[in-house]
């Protein structure tokens, strides 16, 4: 799928080395058809990396995808130069008119903190709820799921006894639902947080559905009936070295941190970790775009909200 994205977005070449077909603004405004819009609220403090995982999660289509990055005026980004924001993302104030056919809603490093104690919670929410009427379908990712199913249905989230990472198997429930169309009976995952969702609480909204959970890890993929609201309770979209890149992280920060599960061939830190989820990403996302976005939105965005 072509990815259109502005020409010096530092993700593209990363994207182009791995033989992935990014498109530059003047060639997709040549072509004669209307690729989506997909809005990113990216929430997770390497941007540069999250932009980088998201596009090539994205790619894997033959539809034309035109992505614009989200800030919050609320927030100052730490992990991220100002020259960068300022120069590829946008304020909600900007956008808040148009509409959109897509969006991510991404993961944050926030969840030991109760929902109202985060700093951006009042524009999050404003965000959140704008996307009701303006966005034909959002997918919200780790944190941001957790947020969404608290905000949109005051599902609760719940501290775990240490931190969930590694890479988990997964049962998938429905494959008669687009969502997962394709996918295996089981698949692998990978999770890294400290908080979760649980089934008795989702379970309470019949208007919600449980599509892929693990013993292990809990509930993963969880649906709203009309694919309208879409909430992902892990990272699927992560590269190999995410994990690892954390539990070093975490490992000079002196926080001790336990060996991600099933992620390092012999649980050797020093080897190459295992890329056992890439499969599940593609078509997770694929699915989204098609299913959910390109087959249903209308071709004039402005129709589907009336």
């Amino acid at each position: 799928m072509p990815i259109k994205v502005q020409n010096d977005l530092p993700a593209r070449a990363i994207l182009e080395s791995e033989n992935i077909f990014v498109m530059d603004e003047k060639r997709a405004i040549s072509q004669d058809i209307r690729p989506l819009q997909i809005l990113i609220l990216n929430l997770m403090p390497v941007k540069e990396e999250t932009e980088t995982q998201l596009l090539r999660a994205l790619s894997n289509t033959p539809l034309q995808v035109d992505c614009s990055f989200l800030m919050l005026s609320t927030h100052i980004s730490k992990n991220t130069s100002a020259s960068h924001i300022n120069k590829f993302y946008v304020p909600f104030s900007e956008i808040r008119q148009q509409r959109f056919d897509g969006m991510i809603i991404t993961g944050a490093p926030v969840e030991n903190l109760k929902y109202e104690e985060v700093n951006y919670w009042q524009e999050l929410t404003t965000i959140m709820e704008w996307s009701k009427t303006h966005v034909h379908s959002t997918l919200h990712i780790c944190w941001g799921a957790q947020a969404a199913l608290y905000y949109h249905y005051g599902i609760p989230k719940y501290q775990r006894d240490k931190k969930l990472s590694g890479i988990y198997r997964h049962k998938v429930l429905h494959h008669r639902l687009p969502l997962v169309r394709g996918l295996d009976d089981y698949v692998m995952a990978p999770h890294s947080r400290y908080t979760e969702v649980r089934r008795e609480d989702i379970e309470k909204h019949p208007d919600l559905n449980i599509l892929i959970d693990s013993q292990e890890a809990g509930v993963f993929l969880v649906m709203q009936n009309n694919g309208r609201q879409i909430f992902l309770q892990g990272h699927p979209e992560y590269d190999r070295m995410t994990l690892n890149n954390e539990y070093q992280r975490d490992l000079q920060k002196g926080l001790n941190p336990e060996l991600p599960c099933n992620y390092y061939e012999n649980d050797d830190p020093c080897s190459r970790p295992v890329l056992s989820w890439r499969n599940l990403a593609n078509t997770l996302y694929a699915n989204w775009l098609n299913y959910y976005v390109y087959q249903t939105t209308p071709y004039e965005l402005d129709a589907d909200m009336q």
